[in-house]
């Protein structure tokens, strides 16, 4: 089933990109950075943080855990709020008490103080991409879909990138507080143009709240995460602090599910959704292509510092053409994925670009050059340029217009899942190889591990879209 998912006929009357749209893109855009961005960039100031405030490592550590759990925590709210409220008037509420929490953070006076302002910080960053993609998603209409999501996918891919990069050259002028500081004259321009631009959105007064599914699906997502990410982090995959919240948090999940499909309302996280054969097809696509992407934006930093000696910002510096690629694919791949009519033959390419990008890396235990390095980062960044935008447009082309805001949380519960989980497996399995190998050679047998993540993507990318539907 494939319907229109534009509001107004008239946006559909032909498939140019008008600068109404456009300027409803960037501000959707500037949103989204400031609240991705902060994911990561964070990391490179663990440890002034724990300097300048006196704490030990594992208490400094929530600061990153904190936003982390209370980001995911919200993120099924999404569809519901949207509805509930007005997507617009929620986004522009997420993003002013991120933008408020980020000035806290900047003020703090303890690691206490620190991880409570964070754990607000994340309050209000996990509704702001979702409601995005769906504010956009509903605009754009179908002809215009690929190219217009591409403007949202590009800060989802680089923000992991770029986060450490940023943190860097910031802590080597500045001291850490200023990290959060800049979310604030960002976040400010956002909301003010966002007052002007952003079209206004009906709410749904009579819109209940599942109350049962939002006591079993927020709590199950935020457990799971804890504990892969744990995983992820070097824990031992037989640590209590990794079998309890994934054993938890899956527990919880199989009881939501039962939930979802009995309750007589809209659920929370609408799971019937998947009786849509395009929608479960491009969701499962979606949840893989998380997995291998960042389960490689975790290795490849990793191997450059471990492997080649490069402290943090050499490291994020070698990285660039990646997102070079990422950045020329995208240009291309979303216009392309509208005019073909379907996602899978853009897709598919991408794919195959993605594993031949990776395959260098599988070699580096006979230390490859850094020019074939650099030149496999640049076609691996191509072939993610390449997958992601198209998919997740297919996403919100296979619902009508009224499920896109529950389509969008649905399908970012999924795909931070799935990241966490191809994060984690990729980590156990650096972690085992570390144990009995040279380093250059984990390394190696680890990059083969997210070859074949990303060669699982295929199965559902076959069953993608290949014509155009009406």
């Amino acid at each position: 089933m494939t319907t229109s998912v534009s509001d107004d006929p008239a946006l559909d009357r032909d498939d140019r990109v008008d600068p109404a749209l456009l300027r409803l893109g960037i501000v959707l855009i500037l949103g989204t950075i400031v609240a991705v961005l902060d994911a990561t960039i964070v990391s490179v100031a663990i440890d002034s943080i724990r300097r300048d405030l006196g704490s030990p490592l594992s208490t400094v550590q929530w600061v990153t855990t904190g936003y982390l759990l209370s980001f995911a925590l919200v993120v099924p709210l999404s569809g519901w709020a949207a509805e509930r409220f007005g997507a617009k008037q929620v986004w522009m509420t997420s993003l002013g008490f991120f933008v408020f929490s980020s000035a806290l953070c900047g003020l703090a006076w303890s690691a206490g103080s620190l991880i409570a302002f964070r754990v607000l910080q994340g309050l209000g960053g996990g509704l702001i991409q979702p409601l995005g993609q769906s504010m956009i998603a509903r605009a754009a209409g179908p002809r215009r879909l690929g190219r217009v999501m591409s403007m949202l996918v590009i800060p989802l891919t680089f923000a992991p990138l770029l986060g450490p990069l940023l943190g860097g050259l910031v802590l080597g002028h500045l001291s850490w507080p200023w990290i959060f500081y800049i979310n604030v004259p960002i976040g400010v321009l956002t909301l003010a143009l966002a007052v002007r631009i952003l079209p206004p959105t009906p709410a749904q007064v009579g819109r209940r709240l599942d109350v049962t599914g939002l006591v079993l699906a927020c709590p199950s997502v935020a457990a799971l995460i804890y504990g892969l990410s744990e995983a992820a982090g070097g824990t031992p995959a037989t640590a209590a602090t990794v079998v309890v919240p994934v054993a938890a948090g899956a527990t919880l999940f199989v009881c939501y599910v039962v939930h979802a499909l009995r309750y007589p309302h809209d659920p929370l996280l609408d799971l019937r959704l998947f009786r849509d054969r395009a929608f479960a097809v491009a969701v499962s696509t979606s949840f893989l292509l998380g997995a291998a992407l960042f389960s490689s934006m975790f290795m490849l930093p990793l191997y450059y510092q471990q492997a080649r000696g490069q402290d943090a910002l050499h490291a994020g510096l070698l990285l660039i053409p990646q997102d070079l690629g990422v950045a020329v694919s995208m240009m291309f791949a979303g216009r392309l994925a509208d005019r073909m009519g379907g996602p899978r033959p853009i897709v598919l390419a991408g794919i195959a670009l993605a594993l031949l990008g990776t395959l260098p890396y599988t070699q580096v235990g006979d230390r490859p050059g850094e020019v074939l390095l650099a030149m496999g980062l640049f076609v691996r960044g191509a072939g993610i340029g390449a997958t992601m935008t198209p998919a997740m447009a297919a996403v919100f082309k296979s619902v009508r217009p009224e499920q896109i805001p529950r389509a969008a949380g649905l399908s970012n519960v999924l795909y931070r899942i799935g990241g966490s989980v191809g994060t984690a497996v990729l980590a156990m399995v650096l972690q085992h190889e570390t144990a009995t190998r040279p380093v250059a050679s984990a390394f190696g047998v680890s990059f083969w591990w997210a070859f074949g993540i990303s060669a699982l993507t295929v199965l559902p990318a076959l069953r993608l879209a290949g014509r155009k539907h009406t």
